[in-house]
C-alpha cells in the first residue's frame, strides 16, 4: 500500500493533513508576501547604485531573505519563538496583538492561513488522495502569493511566474492536466494575447494597459491548463477585473485613470479553469449546439 492508498482509505487523517499543511504553507506564503517584494527593492536600488558608481547604502547590505533575519514584531522589534508562530491558533491565543508590546497584528496574516487551509481542502476533496493533488496544491499556493503581492504592490515577481511557468510544462509532460502540446500551446497563446492587447492599447489610447508580469503570469496558467483555456479565464478575469473597478469607482472613490491589478483576477480565473475549466467550456459548447 503506497502514501496515496493508505490516504484514500483513512479520509480523516487525508483531510486533518491537507488542513495542517495548508496552514503551514499559509504561514511561509506570509513570508513570502512581506519579503519578496523588499528583497527585490533592495536588489534593484543597489543595482541602480552600482550602476550610477553610487556608493552602497550600509543598511541595504544587511542580510534579509526569505529566511533571516527571524521573525519578529515590525513595531518593538521583539523576536517571535517558534510557540507563538503557530498558524492561525497564535493569532487567536494573542488577540490579533503582539504579545511584547501590545501592537495590532494585521488580520492579513490568519487570512491567508485560513484561506490556505481551505483552498487546500477543496483541492483535496475535488481530486482526492492522487497523485495530481500535489501539483494543484503547488500551483494553487503560487496563485495566492502572486494575488497577495500584486493587490499591494502591483507586482508579479518573476521569481514566481517563471517557475510555475516551467513546472506547468514538466507536469504536464506526463499529460498531468492537460497534453504537453496544449500546455506549450497555451503558455505561447496566453502570453501573446495579452502581448497584443498591450500594445494595441499602448499605440490606441497612448497609455500602457497591462504589466509585463500579467503576460507571464497568464503564459504560466496556460503551461497548467492548456491553451483551450485561454478564452475563458480572459473572459472570466475581464468581466470581475471590470465589475470590481465600477465598484471602486463608485463606493471607494477610486479614480478612473488609476491602474488596479490585473493579476488578482488572473489568478483567480485561472485556479478556476484548473479545477472546472472543461466543464465550462463543455457547458458553453453544449448550450451554442442547442440554442
Amino acid at each position: 500500500m503506497n502514501i496515496f492508498e493508505f490516504l484514500a482509505a483513512h479520509t480523516a487523517v487525508f483531510y486533518s493533513s491537507i488542513a495542517i499543511l495548508g496552514l503551514l504553507i499559509g504561514s511561509f506564503l506570509n513570508v513570502v508576501v512581506y519579503r519578496l517584494p523588499r528583497m527585490l527593492e533592495t536588489q534593484w536600488t543597489s543595482q541602480c547604485r552600482e550602476f550610477l558608481k553610487l556608493e552602497q547604502d550600509r543598511a541595504s547590505s544587511a542580510t534579509f531573505n526569505l529566511s533571516l533575519p527571524r521573525s519578529h514584531c515590525p513595531h518593538c522589534q521583539t523576536g517571535i519563538p517558534g510557540w507563538r508562530n503557530i498558524p492561525l491558533l497564535s493569532y487567536l491565543m494573542q488577540r490579533g496583538r503582539c504579545h511584547q508590546c501590545g501592537a495590532s497584528i494585521s488580520i492579513r496574516y490568519p487570512l491567508i492561513e485560513l484561506s490556505s487551509a481551505l483552498i487546500s481542502l477543496m483541492l483535496a476533496w475535488h481530486y482526492g488522495a492522487v497523485a495530481q493533488l500535489i501539483p494543484a496544491l503547488f500551483f494553487s499556493w503560487a496563485l495566492m502569493a502572486l494575488l497577495v503581492i500584486d493587490l499591494q504592490h502591483q507586482l508579479l515577481p518573476d521569481q514566481i511566474t517563471l517557475p510555475l511557468l516551467w513546472t506547468g510544462l514538466l507536469f504536464n509532460m506526463q499529460g498531468m492536466f492537460t497534453s504537453l502540446e496544449m500546455a506549450v500551446l497555451g503558455a505561447v497563446i496566453g502570453y501573446l494575447s495579452l502581448w497584443l492587447v498591450y500594445h494595441a492599447y499602448r499605440l490606441l489610447r497612448g497609455k500602457h494597459g497591462f504589466g509585463y508580469g500579467d503576460f507571464k503570469l497568464l503564459a504560466a496558467i496556460g503551461a497548467w491548463t492548456g491553451w483551450s483555456s485561454i478564452p475563458v479565464i480572459i473572459l472570466i478575469s475581464s468581466l470581475s477585473g471590470a465589475i470590481v473597478g465600477i465598484l471602486l469607482i463608485l463606493f471607494a472613490k477610486h479614480q478612473y485613470d488609476k491602474p488596479i491589478s490585473f493579476g488578482p483576477y488572473l489568478a483567480i480565473a485561472g485556479w478556476i479553469s484548473l479545477l472546472w475549466g472543461d466543464s465550462i467550456i463543455q457547458g458553453y459548447l453544449t448550450y451554442l449546439g442547442s440554442s
